[in-house]
């Protein structure tokens, strides 16, 4: 987007830029521009500035002026790295907004929204990421310098290079260094997308005629399981031409060996091809897709919806083909020359679904997520900014980029915690800031979800959003079948083997025997949740943190999950001294060793956190889930969102109440959408599936609600109660976190704030009061809430009193050291 400004100044004016810098200061900060560079000036460009002694950054201008500060003098920009803006007026609005909203600043703003890349600063590190035998007689004297210091150093700090070149205007040599590819930054070098291939089998040519066949069968008389493969691989081509190693193994009973030795032959010849993992009837993957009577429907009330409100809301039920009405929505976009944003919760969801929108959307397609390096990120950064990318999929941070003309952002699975950013600020919710995005493009919004949020529910049914319902599953799957197991009843019987009942065992018996795959949902990772002596009752805690240590298997260790601190397992108790130590509590590894011991004969994988880490994991676990080398998935809320596996006809949750009774508001809410979409999992085909939840409590109102898919009862029983308490969608909330390393101090200052705002705020003040985990990297936490109702007061007033109690919370030495942490809608 053009800058308006950059016109209306003469050459010869002593001109004055407003810039952001990546940094959590409370304003913009000015600068004078030497008269020799006027004409180079822009909003949105990269400019190099020092800001105090010694540190030098890479800052965005924000506004040009002949105004010069009052209070200071202005320092000159050192260079101009950009010849255009890379970012745009609209990303700029966008940026006040947040700041605004969610009560941070500018430069917290930025460093959220621009790739590493983009916004370099003297404490950055730099490494090459060339081979040795790069042609260096196309690189100038000083990039020589820089890449031979790289070779023997390793990296280099933006400040290395200004030592090594004698000069501070080093970011534009770095800029054409990095745009060559030369250099890389090392704080992103993470591990690239690699989408899911799948290995199909094939005759090599000398093999595909009819006398070459009979040939062929006639040479392996020798060699009975290779005629048997061959034969069956006959049989399968005329059904389909894709054929994989294990299709062909089970066809013809010859096992792994036969196959191979026949690929070796050069008989088969293996074709690697990208695949999705949305295969089977409920979601085609043709590129003509017909929508069926349902979908149209949905279509056609989604398309009347927008010409009256800018938000609609589409509550469609797991598997009811929701992503092609999406696809649809794009592609309406597209022709009318504009571009699309898609948004997904997950980065493994964003993975997931690119092999598809790639059939649909070829190269316009881009993908942006924080798995991305640095360098891919920047690219898909300036291709959406010269329009060259009308299809963008991605997480959170995708609402970010430099969209030029938005034609539908699509926020799907909207109902789900993920999109919010809980650290650091800005502590940013991507629907909501999607929605505000919407607004200054003048574009549609769509949310699409099978379990809403009841935020959203809410305003559809208050005619602030559009509603459309899509309530039957794509073809003919069916809904599964869900049964409540009462765990004390079944101990009563004695019908628990370990942490599985009998009929949960029974039914993952049957599954495996009709060659069907089961998923087992625990939503606690690690092996045992709590460590503690059985003589006096000490339980092991992390150092830093005020929370019990988890011990993990596969690692041999008790783990922090806040601060990651490790230790290794208690041999006798360090309180007591006495040998009596006792795991209590069960995470997926558990689970995994548990069914290993019950049932030796089945294979398990496990999907969660740790499982996950290594290049790759969750990709690898998945893609073998779906060639089925597992019969058994064990994972925690992962596996709920947004998977279809053909063959999973068994859907069983370990224990439901420790998701039920997590003491948050949201927490029956979340309960319902958890084992709603858990459910969503089982029977995505014709056959139907079933869903085995074990619990506590099966009288408990929420499964009642999850067992008769009432999403409706659910709504209206929580709706009731958040009106009755006090609690979002009626009232706003504000929650402020108090933090120090000593508890006293910690508690003085949270109450002297509380104190503070209770003044002007009175009984809408809660607090303060210790969190459920009330330190965290040895830093002591009081929370302060503020339930503000939505009616009859200025939540912009509110914010502002906050502003003014934080200024002079600052300012007074005896709060020195203590952090204030603003989250605005902490939910």
């Amino acid at each position: 987007m053009s800058n308006p400004q950059s016109t209306i100044f003469s050459e010869r004016d002593t001109l004055f830029v407003d810039v952001v810098l990546p940094l959590a200061l409370a304003r913009t900060y000015t600068y004078r521009i030497p008269v020799d560079w006027n004409d180079r000036v822009q909003v949105g460009v990269r400019v190099i500035v020092q800001f105090g002694k010694n540190k030098i950054y890479s800052a965005v201008v924000k506004s040009i002026s002949q105004e010069a500060p009052k209070h200071y003098e202005a320092k000159y920009i050192l260079d101009i790295i950009d010849d255009k803006p890379i970012v745009n007026l609209a990303q700029f609005k966008l940026w006040d907004w947040l700041a605004d909203y969610y009560m941070c600043s500018l430069g917290e703003v930025m460093q959220a929204a621009l790739p590493s890349a983009l916004k370099l600063a003297s404490e950055t590190k730099v490494v090459s990421s060339i081979a040795a035998d790069f042609d260096r007689s196309t690189l100038s004297d000083k990039e020589y310098l820089i890449i031979e210091a790289l070779e023997v150093a390793g990296e280099l700090k933006v400040n290395d290079i200004v030592k090594l070149l004698g000069q501070k205007t080093v970011f534009p040599i770095l800029k054409q260094l990095f745009d060559k590819g030369i250099v890389l930054i090392s704080e992103e070098i993470t591990e690239r997308y690699k989408p899911k291939t799948k290995a199909f089998l094939r005759f090599a040519p000398d093999f595909r005629n009819e006398d070459a066949k009979r040939e062929l069968l006639d040479s392996l008389n020798r060699a009975p399981k290779q005629q048997d493969a061959v034969l069956a691989f006959m049989q399968l081509v005329k059904k389909t031409e894709e054929i994989t190693r294990p299709m062909l193994a089970e066809a013809s009973g010859c096992g792994n060996g036969a196959i191979t030795a026949l690929i070796d032959k050069g008989v088969f010849e293996i074709k690697e091809k990208v695949v999705s993992r949305f295969q089977g009837e409920d979601i085609e993957l043709d590129a003509n897709f017909q929508f069926n009577e349902n979908q149209q429907r949905a279509y056609t009330e989604i398309q009347e919806s927008f010409e009256e409100k800018e938000v609609t809301l589409l509550h469609g039920v797991t598997a009811s083909g929701k992503t092609q009405i999406y696809i649809r929505l794009i592609e309406q976009a597209i022709a009318a020359g504009k571009s699309a944003l898609y948004l997904l919760p997950e980065i493994a969801l964003t993975a997931q679904i690119t092999a598809r929108l790639k059939l649909h959307f070829g190269d316009k397609l881009g993908v942006y997520h924080s798995k991305f390096n640095d360098n891919e990120r920047a690219e898909v950064w300036h291709k959406v900014m010269k329009n060259e990318f009308q299809v963008v999929i991605g997480a959170r941070s995708s609402v970010f980029l430099p969209f030029q003309d938005l034609g539908i952002i699509i926020v799907d699975e909207e109902h789900e915690s993920s999109y919010k950013q809980f650290d650091p600020a800005p502590r940013y919710h991507a629907r909501d800031t999607a929605i505000y995005l919407g607004f200054l493009h003048q574009t549609k919004v769509l949310l699409g979800s099978a379990t809403p949020s009841l935020e959203s529910y809410y305003n559809a049914k208050a005619k602030k959003y559009g509603f459309v319902e899509l309530l039957e599953r794509y073809g003919n799957a069916q809904l599964p079948s869900i049964e409540l197991v009462n765990i004390p009843e079944e101990g009563r019987k004695e019908n628990m083997f370990s942490y599985f009942s009998g009929t949960l065992l029974k039914a993952i018996e049957e599954a495996v025997k009709n060659k069907e795959q089961v998923i087992l949902f625990q939503n606690r990772r690690g092996h045992t949740t709590m460590i503690q002596c059985n003589t006096c009752g000490f339980v092991a805690k992390c150092v830093n943190c005020d929370v019990s240590l988890t011990y993990h298997k596969s690692s041999n260790m008790m783990h922090c999950h806040y601060c990651g601190h490790v230790e290794p397992p208690l041999r006798v108790c360090p309180a007591c001294g006495m040998p009596h130590i006792e795991s209590k509590g069960f995470g997926t590894e558990r689970v995994e060793e548990e069914l290993e011991i019950l049932m030796p004969e089945i294979r398990i994988g496990r999907l969660d956190l740790d499982s996950t880490k290594g290049k790759y994991g969750f990709d690898k676990i998945i893609t073998a889930f779906d060639e089925h080398e597992f019969d058994v998935l064990i994972g925690t809320q992962m596996v709920a969102k947004g998977l279809d596996f053909g063959r999973v006809s068994l859907i069983g949750v370990v224990n439901a109440d420790t998701i039920i009774n997590f003491p948050d508001f949201r927490s029956y809410e979340r309960s319902f959408s958890l084992f709603s979409q858990v459910a969503g999992r089982a029977g995505r085909r014709e056959a139907g599936g079933k869903v085995i939840i074990q619990s506590y409590t099966t009288h408990h109102r929420v499964l009642e609600q999850v067992v008769n898919n009432d999403y409706e009862g659910m709504f209206m029983t929580e709706i009731t109660e958040r009106k009755n308490y006090l609690y979002p969608p009626f009232y706003r909330l504000i929650r402020i976190d108090i933090k120090h390393t000593d508890f006293q101090k910690c508690y003085d200052s949270a109450n002297r704030f509380a104190s503070a705002l209770r003044q002007q705020l009175g009984a809408r003040v809660l607090g303060p009061e210790p969190p459920l985990v009330s330190r965290v990297r040895n830093n002591f936490i009081q929370t302060i809430t503020l339930k503000i109702e939505r009616t009859n007061i200025s939540i912009a007033k509110v914010k502002e009193l906050i502003r003014s109690v934080l200024l002079d919370f600052e300012i007074d030495k005896t709060n020195a050291g203590v952090r204030v942490q603003v989250d605005v809608d902490p939910y």
